[in-house]
C-alpha cells in the first residue's frame, strides 16, 4: 500500500464505525495558542477531553499534521525520528471505551492493512486487568506484556486526567535487534516497533496524588503514519517509504551522489528530506523566518537543511526544488500545499540566498578569530564565541567544529550548550510572555453559553439577552454604572475582531441602562463578547437589552476591508501569481495589506494598483456572498489565507468579476461605496513580504485635501507654480551640492594642514611612534582623513585618534603594516581605549573603529593610549 491509500484506508475505516472526520487542524495551533506548534492529534480536541466545550459529536477520525523540535539534533542518526510527522487517531469523548478501541485497532492493522498477527505484540499497564482482560480474546496470553508507569501510563500533568495506555507493536526479527538474548519487548532497541498507542482517559488525578473515576472516559489514540508506513511496505526505516524516498533521490540527483552506499551521505540526505517536509508544511499556514518563535523554527530548518546540502557540493539554491516533490506527493490530502507553491518557493529561496550571505560572513570571523588564537597558546574557543557565530550569523556549530579541528583547535561544546539552554530558557520565556493567553476561562463559559448567534450581516441593531457578565476576570451576577465589563449575548450584529478586521464598537441599553462598547472580540471560535463600560444603571445575567452598532464606522470598515479584496487582485493581476496574503488588518481610517514578494513597487506600479482597484469601485460591482463548502469554493478558484481553518461551510464574498475570496468579514453591497482608493506607502516588513498601507472613502479625499495644501504651501515658499515644483527643488538641490563639495574641500585643507602639525605632538613608546590625540567637533570620517593623512607622511607608527560631533565619540585606531608585522594589532588596541568611555568597537589589523557612551572621559581614554601601547609585546 501506498502512503496516500493507508492515510485514506484509516479514515476510511473509522468514518464507517460513525466517527466524524475532522480535519487536520494547522500546525499553528487553533484551539491553543500558548502552545508554540501542534504536537499531537489530540491537540485539537483538548477542550473536548476536558469537557470545557459542548460536544457536538462524540467520536472522531484524524490524520493530524505535526510537529516537534525537540528531537531535531537526532534526525538523521535514527530510524524514526523526525520534525514533521502525520499522526493518525480515533478519539472518543464519553461514547464507547477500551473494548471497541482495542477490538477495532486489531480489527485494522490486521484486516485492512494485514499486518501478520504473528508479528504483533501488545503491552498493558501493569495494573489493567480490564484491558488485559480484553486483549486475551484476542491474542494469546503469551504475546501480552505488562509494563509499568513510565512506558504505558498517560498524564496530562502532575493533576487532572491521565489513565493506562495499551500499546500494539510489530516485531521486525532478530536482525534489527540489538542482538542481547534478554532482548524482548521494552527494549529500548528497534527490534519490537511501537505502532499504535491506545490511551484509556479514566482517573482524574488530585493534588495528593490520589485516582478518582472521570464520569466521561475518553479514548485518544495515536499511530504515526510514518511508522505504519514503514512496516507495511517493509522496510525498516521510515525514509525509506514513498514519504520520504523520493525527496531523497531528488536531492542526491542534485547532489550527484548515491543513497544508501555511505552512511554520512545517507544521514545528510535523511536531514535534508525531513527537514522540507517541515519547511513547506509551515511555509503553507503563513509563518516567515525569524529570530523567535515559530518563525526561529523554520529559519533554523531552511539553513539546517541547506547546510546539509553544502556538504553534499550543492553549490546554489535547492530547497525549493525539493518542496515542490513534497507538495506534488502530498497535495491530494493537502491541497494548501498546491495553493501556496509560489509563496512557499520565494520564502525558502529568498531565506536560502540570506544563509549563503551570513555563512560567508561566519567563515570571515572564524578566520580571524583562529589567527588571534594562533598568537597565544590557547587551543580552545570558548563556547561564548561558539554561540555567538551560530545565533548572530547562523554558523552551525557542527561546521565550527569542522573548521577548528583542521586547524588544531577544540570548541568549548559544554559552554556552548549552556548558552544554548540560556536561549532555550528565554525562548520558553518570551513565548509565555508573547500574549498567547490562556483561553481556558472562555473555553468554560463557551460551554456554558454556546455559540453566539452573529446577525450583524443583515442588521446593525436587535434585541437580545445577557448570558454572562464579566468584571475583574470574573463571572458576575451584575455589574452598575461605571464598572468595564465583558458582555456575552445570546444573538448580536457586532462583529468579534478576527481575520485581521477589527471588532465592532456602539452601544448594548435597556430602559434605565447603557453600556458603551469599545471592542467586540472572538477569543475563541464561536464565541463573541463586547468590551464596554456601563455608563449608568445596572446590568444583571438574563436581561432583555438592545443592541446597536455604530453604523457610521462599520461602513468605513466595510469599504477597506472590500478594498483589501480589490487589491489583492489587482495585485496579482499586476505582479503575478505568486503574490500571497501574509496578513491584514481593517480598521475604520485605513488598510493595511502584507503580501509576499521579493522587491519593492515602483511608483507607476503603485499607481497602475490604484487605477486597477479605482476603475473597480467606479464600476459599482455587486459583491455577492454565498455560503458553500470548502471544496467547491477551490473549485470556482476562491482564494483563501494561508494558515487560516476554515469549516465545513465557508463564506465567499466575490465582487463580481473582480475578486473571490474567502471571507468572515462585513463588506459593501457595491464596490462604489468604497468610494476612493488611495495607497499612503510601500514598505518592507521581512525578507520576501512587503506592505501597503491605504485609505478609502472621506479618508482618501481628505488624504488628496493635505495633499493639495503641501502643493499650495510649496509654491508659496518656493515662489513658483505647482507645474514648475520639482524643476525648482532640482535646482535647489544642485545648489546644496555645489556648497557641500566646497566645504568638503575646505575641511580636506584644513585636516593637511593640522596633520602636519600634529608631527611634533608624536611620542616614542618602546621604539614605536605613538600620535594620541582628540579632536573637538570631528566625526569618525574626518578621523579617517587625518589618520592617512599621518600614515602617508609618517610611514611607521600607531596612531590613535578621538572625536566629538553631535554629541556621539568616535575613536580611531591605524596602525601601519611594519607595525602589523610585529604583531600589533588596531582592532586589539581600540577595544582597550574604548572600554574608558563605556564603549565597544572592532575591525582589522591596519584600521579600527570604536564608539562610546561616556563623552567626558574621551580625553582619559586618549591617555590611557600610552599605557596600552607601553605594554604591548611584540617581537622587534
Amino acid at each position: 500500500m501506498k502512503s496516500n491509500d493507508i492515510r485514506q484506508s484509516f479514515l476510511d475505516f473509522f468514518e464507517a464505525k460513525k466517527h466524524h472526520l475532522a480535519k487536520s487542524d494547522g500546525l499553528v495551533p487553533s484551539s491553543d495558542p500558548t502552545l508554540l506548534f501542534t504536537s499531537a492529534g489530540m491537540v485539537q480536541f483538548k477542550n473536548m477531553f476536558q469537557g470545557k466545550t459542548k460536544l457536538t459529536y462524540t467520536r472522531a477520525v484524524s490524520c493530524q499534521k505535526c510537529f516537534r523540535t525537540n528531537d531535531i539534533e537526532r534526525v538523521g542518526h535514527t530510524a524514526r525520528h523526525h520534525t514533521f510527522f502525520e499522526m493518525l487517531g480515533n478519539f472518543s469523548f464519553g461514547d464507547y471505551f477500551k473494548k471497541d478501541a482495542i477490538h477495532w485497532a486489531w480489527e485494522y492493522l490486521t484486516k485492512t492493512v494485514k499486518l501478520p498477527p504473528e508479528k504483533l505484540w501488545v503491552t498493558v499497564y501493569q495494573d489493567d486487568d480490564e484491558a488485559a482482560e480484553i486483549w486475551q480474546s484476542i491474542v494469546k496470553p503469551d504475546r501480552i506484556v505488562r509494563l509499568g508507569k513510565e512506558s504505558n501510563f498517560w498524564e496530562m500533568g502532575e493533576t487532572g486526567p491521565c489513565g493506562p495506555c495499551s500499546e500494539i507493536l510489530y516485531d521486525q526479527g532478530e536482525k534489527t535487534g540489538c542482538g542481547k538474548p534478554e532482548c524482548k519487548v521494552g527494549c529500548d532497541c528497534d527490534r519490537y516497533l511501537e505502532v499504535w498507542n491506545l490511551v484509556f482517559t479514566q482517573f482524574d488525578r488530585n493534588k495528593a496524588g490520589h485516582l478518582t473515576p472521570l464520569p466521561q472516559k475518553n479514548i485518544d489514540t495515536g499511530m504515526g503514519l510514518e511508522r505504519l508506513a514503514a512496516v507495511v511496505q517493509e522496510v525498516s526505516s521510515n525514509f525509506d517509504t514513498d514519504l520520504f524516498r523520493p525527496i531523497i533521490l531528488k536531492a542526491s540527483d542534485l547532489a550527484g551522489v548515491e543513497y544508501g552506499r555511505e552512511e554520512k551521505i545517507d544521514r545528510y540526505l535523511k536531514v535534508i528530506a525531513d527537514h522540507i517536509r517541515g519547511i513547506t508544511f509551515l511555509c503553507s499556514e503563513g509563518i516567515l523566518p525569524s529570530n523567535e518563535g515559530r518563525g526561529y523554527v523554520l529559519r533554523r530548518l531552511i539553513r539546517r537543511a541547506h547546510r546539509y546540502g553544502k556538504l553534499l557540493n550543492i553549490k546554489d539554491t535547492f530547497l525549493h526544488l525539493l518542496a515542490g516533490v513534497v507538495i506534488d506527493s502530498m497535495k491530494s490530502h493537502y491541497p494548501e500545499l498546491a495553493e501556496a507553491k509560489e509563496h512557499t518557493y520565494n520564502i525558502i529561496i529568498n531565506e536560502e540566498k540570506k544563509f549563503q550571505q551570513t555563512l560567508e560572513q561566519g567563515l570571515t570571523i572564524l578566520e580571524e578569530i583562529i589567527a588571534d588564537l594562533k598568537n597565544t597558546k590557547n587551543t580552545m574557543i570558548s563556547g561564548k564565541i561558539v554561540f555567538q557565530l551560530y545565533d548572530t550569523y547562523g554558523f552551525p556549530v557542527d561546521l565550527t567544529k569542522e573548521i577548528t579541528a583542521e586547524q588544531g583547535f577544540q570548541i568549548d561544546e559544554q559552554g556552548f550548550e549552556a548558552e544554548m539552554e540560556q536561549q532555550r530558557e528565554k525562548a520558553r520565556s518570551a513565548w509565555k510572555g508573547s500574549g498567547a493567553e490562556d483561553l481556558s476561562f472562555y473555553s468554560l463559559l463557551h460551554k456554558d453559553t454556546g455559540d453566539t448567534i452573529f446577525t450583524g450581516y443583515d442588521e446593525i441593531k436587535t434585541t437580545s439577552r445577557i448570558l454572562a457578565l464579566i468584571a475583574d476576570k470574573k463571572q458576575v451576577a451584575e455589574a452598575s454604572s461605571g464598572t468595564l465589563v465583558q458582555v456575552i449575548l445570546e444573538q448580536t450584529p457586532c462583529y468579534g475582531e478576527t481575520g485581521g478586521q477589527i471588532g465592532d464598537t456602539g452601544k448594548i441599553t435597556k430602559p434605565d441602562g447603557e453600556i458603551i462598547i469599545t471592542h467586540t472580540a472572538r477569543p475563541i471560535p464561536g464565541l463573541i463578547v463586547h468590551e464596554g463600560k456601563i455608563t449608568s444603571g445596572i446590568f444583571a445575567k438574563n436581561d432583555t437589552v438592545d443592541v446597536v452598532v455604530d453604523e457610521e464606522r462599520r461602513q468605513n470598515i466595510a469599504r477597506n476591508h472590500t478594498a483589501t479584496h480589490l487589491l489583492q487582485a489587482a495585485l496579482r493581476k499586476t505582479l503575478g501569481s505568486h503574490i500571497a496574503q501574509a496578513g491584514s488588518l481593517v480598521e475604520p481610517e485605513r488598510l493595511r495589506f502584507d503580501f509576499t514578494h521579493n522587491q519593492s513597487l515602483e511608483a507607476k506600479e503603485l499607481s497602475a494598483l490604484e487605477d486597477m482597484v479605482n476603475a473597480d469601485i467606479r464600476a459599482n460591482l455587486p459583491v455577492m456572498v454565498t455560503e458553500t463548502s470548502q471544496e467547491e469554493a477551490r473549485k470556482k478558484g476562491a482564494m483563501a489565507l494561508f494558515g487560516e481553518k476554515y469549516g465545513e461551510k465557508v463564506r465567499l464574498v466575490e465582487v463580481s468579476g473582480a475578486s473571490m475570496e474567502l471571507c468572515g468579514g462585513t463588506h459593501c453591497h457595491t464596490s462604489g461605496e468604497i468610494g476612493l482608493f488611495k495607497i499612503v506607502s510601500e514598505s518592507s516588513i521581512a525578507q520576501g513580504v512587503r506592505r501597503i498601507e491605504a485609505v478609502t472613502g472621506q479618508e482618501a479625499i481628505s488624504l488628496l485635501h493635505q495633499q493639495d495644501q503641501l502643493i499650495n504651501d510649496l509654491e508659496q515658499i518656493l515662489k513658483t507654480n505647482a507645474g514648475e515644483l520639482t524643476s525648482r527643488v532640482n535646482k535647489l538641490l544642485e545648489q546644496v551640492k555645489t556648497l557641500q563639495k566646497e566645504i568638503q574641500q575646505q575641511k580636506s585643507k584644513t585636516v593637511s594642514h593640522n596633520s602636519n602639525d600634529l608631527i611634533s605632538d608624536v611620542k616614542q613608546i618602546n621604539g614605536i611612534a605613538l600620535l594620541a590625540k582628540a579632536f573637538p567637533d570631528a566625526d569618525a570620517e574626518d578621523l579617517r582623513k587625518i589618520g592617512d593623512q599621518l600614515k602617508n607622511s609618517l610611514k611607521s607608527g600607531v596612531f590613535i585618534l578621538g572625536g566629538l560631533k553631535n554629541g556621539k565619540i568616535a575613536l580611531i585606531c591605524m596602525v601601519t603594516d611594519d607595525l602589523i608585522a610585529k604583531g600589533l594589532h588596531a582592532a586589539k588596541i581600540i577595544k582597550e581605549v574604548a572600554t574608558v568611555v563605556g564603549g565597544s568597537g572592532g575591525g582589522r589589523a591596519d584600521l579600527a573603529q570604536a564608539g562610546g557612551k561616556e563623552p567626558d572621559k574621551l580625553d582619559k581614554a586618549i591617555s590611557k593610549s600610552l599605557d596600552i601601547i607601553s605594554k604591548i609585546k611584540y617581537s622587534s
